[in-house]
């Protein structure tokens, strides 16, 4: 039975309102070619059951992470997800929350914010971090925001290790402002051509660690360079449960660290939602998109939450906002916290530790198929092969998924114009991933190479 709420009267009141003659015109600046001729060929209507097997049918076609050996990355990271964090998630005083306009009257909702924000100042190794923002990519964008407005330059240099949406993102968010954007090309991903590009008029350096295609560096030089002509340096973690293994980007000298939360307390749900972070010094905090809650006392002693700091336009006068970004769902950043908050320290440590084990066990058996060569001389969990001069990385991955497996990222996916880059590859490894994954993997690259 369909569903129509308003009646035929119900609509010629409307249009008589607003001086159309029929619902046709309300689409008068659609140009016809672009109109559908008739009806959807879309099936008739069936019951629940028939919808439901309908339905099972159409996913039993799809090659899934949890079905096949899954080896994807390149920014979003299959992880195993506590079975605890789903079923708490569904309580309905975290479920239904919403950061609150009066935010002192949620309690619960503010410790919990307190609570993750301070979970990323530990593990990023900052002074303070804010309520989450989106995403990663928006996270970055605003961190070179941030960077313009603390310096008071307008020039913007991004690694060609960046994660090239992260480059996009950015670009769109300054396209229309007076900062601009130097996005290196991905063949520049030496520390000296950074270290290079910063003089005086640079407000910042936007570096990945671990990089897009896999590297891990020391970033103490590319940070002292910056720091001996003013400008910061931001450092950008697309896979945070790195941040269990290596030395902190704070300690290595990072003015602003932002990352994209999902690998922690979310799956990869077809790409979405993610999960923002975002952490600085103290000096900066002033500067700092978004949302930050902070803990006090009442006039009683008693230990409670605020919203300390709050600099989106809805909240203070334009001029002085620092961005219109708003926090992320509480509930991502609550699911973040409970992963992290279950793993404990030592558990996120030993959790990387699996990861680049993992990472190192398949790269000795990929050493087995002729024509294959290694790219990343040092990695996490995810590195960039060579699969050889007359392989396309892309056709090798689609010839894989027919054998059930899917085998990582084509780097030509992102930069179709580079030729040079056709035969690479990217693939990611994980806690997730078995011996006979890899094995299946390395089966199949036998074949199709």
């Amino acid at each position: 039975m369909r569903y129509l709420p308003l009646t035929e009267a119900d609509r010629r009141a409307m249009l008589a309102a607003i001086g159309a003659k029929d619902v046709d015109e309300l689409f008068h600046d659609v140009p016809p070619s672009a109109r559908l001729a008739g009806p959807l060929d879309l099936p008739r209507h069936q019951g629940e059951m028939e919808v439901e097997r309908a339905f099972a049918r159409m996913a039993g076609n799809t090659l899934s992470a949890g079905s096949a050996p899954f080896f994807i990355g390149a920014g979003v990271y299959r992880h195993h997800i506590p079975a605890a964090v789903d079923q708490l998630l569904l309580r309905g005083e975290f479920l239904t929350a919403y950061t609150p306009y009066q935010p002192e009257v949620s309690q619960g909702t503010l410790q919990a914010l307190f609570e993750f924000q301070s979970q990323v100042a530990m593990i990023t190794g900052m002074d303070v971090a804010n309520a989450s923002m989106y995403d990663g990519a928006t996270a970055c964008a605003e961190a070179a925001a941030m960077a313009c407005r603390v310096t008071r330059r307008n020039r913007v240099v991004l690694s060609g290790s960046l994660h090239p949406h992260y480059v996009e993102t950015t670009e769109t968010a300054l396209r229309y402002t007076e900062m601009v954007a130097e996005a290196l090309s991905p063949d520049a991903i030496a520390m000296e051509d950074l270290i290079g590009r910063v003089d005086e008029a640079t407000a910042c350096v936007i570096v990945q660690n671990p990089g897009f295609f896999g590297g891990v560096r020391d970033l103490r030089p590319l940070a002292a360079a910056c720091h001996e002509v003013g400008a910061l340096l931001v450092v950008m973690v697309a896979e945070p449960t790195s941040l269990g293994l290596f030395e902190s980007p704070g300690a290595m000298g990072a003015d602003i660290v932002v990352a994209e939360g999902q690998s922690l307390g979310m799956g990869m749900n077809f790409g979405g939602p993610g999960l923002g972070l975002f952490a600085t010094r103290d000096k900066y905090v002033r500067q700092m998109p978004g949302r930050l809650a902070g803990q006090t006392v009442d006039v009683d002693g008693r230990r409670g939450w605020v919203l300390t700091l709050s600099t989106r336009e809805q909240h203070i006068r334009r001029e002085k906002a620092t961005s219109n970004i708003c926090t992320n769902s509480g509930l991502c950043a609550l699911a973040f916290s409970m992963h992290l908050t279950m793993l404990g320290g030592s558990g996120l440590a030993r959790l990387a530790e699996l990861n680049h084990a993992n990472a190192v066990r398949l790269e000795r058996k990929l050493a087995a198929v002729k024509g294959i060569r290694m790219l990343s001389q040092s990695y996490y969990n995810e590195f960039a092969v060579h699969l050889g001069d007359d392989a396309k990385a892309a056709e090798v991955v689609d010839r894989l998924a027919d054998r059930g497996i899917l085998a990582g990222v084509p780097a030509s996916r992102f930069w179709p114009s580079w030729p040079e880059l056709a035969p690479v590859l990217i693939l990611a490894a994980t806690e997730t991933n078995t011996e006979d994954d890899m094995d299946r993997l390395v089966a199949g690259l036998k074949e199709v190479l």
